[in-house]
């Protein structure tokens, strides 16, 4: 007998989620900056980037599932309903994290590797020769100069 689903509907995976981002929103990181002469402590807000992983974490501090994986991989195809949220989940977090970089709220490397957007560089190494050696070959008639 199968195990039942811990997230029973679609609809309630698409609550979770938008109540993962309220939460990461009303509960921002802070950026702690020293000021003035006296170096008074100034706490700046700063929004965090939503992913999927960070979805998994909430889930489980609310102690309703540890991993999406039998959800997003449609695991024995009993999840094939939840396909639609699990994408649209996926490209919110996306799309966030690339806007968020796009306009330097986020560091762009982090994200832009996150994301899999990093330039791939292909490098070719050629080795050249240092010293000509078919000049010191014994076919060279200068050769007999060298050893009299």
């Amino acid at each position: 007998m199968p195990k039942d689903k811990y997230i029973e509907t679609p609809d309630k995976l698409l609550e979770l989620f938008k109540d993962y981002v309220k939460h990461e929103r009303d509960n921002p990181m802070y950026k702690l900056e020293y000021v003035g002469k006296e170096g008074r402590i100034e706490k700046t807000p700063l929004e965090t980037p939503i992913t999927f992983e960070g979805f998994e974490v909430y889930l489980f501090n609310k102690e309703i599932i540890n991993d999406l994986g039998d959800y997003s991989s449609n695991k024995d195809n009993r999840y094939s309903e939840y396909a639609t949220i699990i994408t649209y989940i996926r490209k919110h977090c996306y799309v966030h994290n690339f806007k968020g970089a796009a306009v330097g709220l986020f560091n762009p490397n982090l994200i832009a590797r996150k994301l899999g957007l990093t330039d791939k560089v292909e490098q070719t190494i050629i080795e050249q020769p240092i010293f000509n050696l078919d000049e010191l070959s014994n076919d060279n008639s200068d050769s007999e100069d060298l050893h009299p």
